[in-house]
C-alpha cells in the first residue's frame, strides 16, 4: 500500500462565517479537512472554481417583486446583519475612500 503525502493548508477567515459553515458541516457529517479537499478536488474537475463568480448587473427592486418574495429577500439581509455580517457604513465609505 503506499502512502500518500498530505500537505496543510492554513487561511484566515470571519469567525462568524467559521462558526456557521462547521455547524453545516456538522449537522451533515462532513469534517472540515474532507470538505476542503472537496472543494480542491471540484476546483480541479472543473479546471477553475465550481460555481459562478458573478456581479449582478442591476440590485433586485422592491417594485419587480411580490410581497412575498420581497419580504424573503428582507428577512435574508436582517440574518445576515444579526449574525454580524455586515458592516457599519462607516467603514465602508471609509474603505471606499482609499
Amino acid at each position: 500500500m503506499a502512502v500518500t503525502k498530505t500537505a496543510n493548508v492554513n487561511v484566515r477567515i470571519q469567525e462568524n462565517i467559521k462558526q456557521q459553515a462547521e455547524q453545516i458541516l456538522e449537522t451533515i457529517g462532513i469534517p472540515r479537512a474532507t470538505a476542503i479537499d472537496m472543494f480542491y478536488r471540484q476546483i480541479i474537475l472543473n479546471k477553475g472554481i465550481p460555481f459562478s463568480l458573478t456581479i449582478p448587473k442591476s440590485l433586485p427592486a422592491q417594485d419587480d417583486m411580490d410581497e412575498k418574495t420581497f419580504n424573503a429577500f428582507m428577512a435574508k439581509g436582517y440574518d445576515r446583519a444579526a449574525q454580524s455580517g455586515s458592516y457599519p457604513i462607516d467603514d465602508v465609505f471609509e474603505k471606499l475612500d482609499r
